[in-house]
C-alpha cells in the first residue's frame, strides 16, 4: 500500500513541484509579472498552459513507472486527483472573477485528466 501511495503521490508532487518551481522561473526572469500582480497578457497564460500540460503527462508517466502493480489504476488514482483540483480552480476562478482570463483554469481542468492519462500509458512497460 505504501509504495502505491508514493507512486501517485511523486506523480503528483512531480506536476506541483515543476509548475511552480516553472512559475517561480518565470517570475525571476521578469517573463511573468511579479506574484500578487495580475498577468495581462493572455500569451502569458498559454505558456503557463503548454508547460502545465507536459508537467502532467510527466506526472502520469513517473506514477506508472512507480507503481508495484497495476500501473493505469494508480494512474486514474492521479488523473481524479488532477480532475478534481483543476474543477476546484475553475469554481474558485469563475466565483472570484478577478484571477485572469476564465478560459485558464477551465482548460487545465480539462487536460488534466487526459494528459495524466496519456503519461501513464507511456509509462506502462508491459500490456495491461
Amino acid at each position: 500500500m505504501a509504495r502505491s501511495v508514493a507512486a501517485v503521490l511523486a506523480g503528483f508532487i512531480a506536476v506541483a513541484g515543476l509548475s511552480v518551481g516553472t512559475d517561480q522561473l518565470f517570475h525571476t526572469l521578469q517573463v511573468y509579472p511579479p506574484w500578487g500582480e495580475p498577468m495581462l497578457d493572455s500569451r502569458l497564460y498559454v505558456l503557463a498552459l503548454s508547460y502545465r500540460v507536459i508537467y502532467t503527462f510527466l506526472g502520469g508517466f513517473i506514477t506508472a513507472r512507480l507503481a508495484p502493480r497495476s500501473p493505469m489504476r494508480h494512474v486514474t488514482v492521479l488523473c481524479i486527483i488532477g480532475l478534481v483540483a483543476g474543477s476546484a480552480g475553475v469554481i474558485i476562478a469563475l466565483t472570484r472573477g478577478d484571477l485572469g482570463p476564465n478560459w485558464y483554469p477551465i482548460a487545465i481542468a480539462v487536460t488534466a485528466y487526459p494528459c495524466t492519462w496519456s503519461g501513464g500509458r507511456m509509462g506502462v512497460t508491459t500490456p495491461e
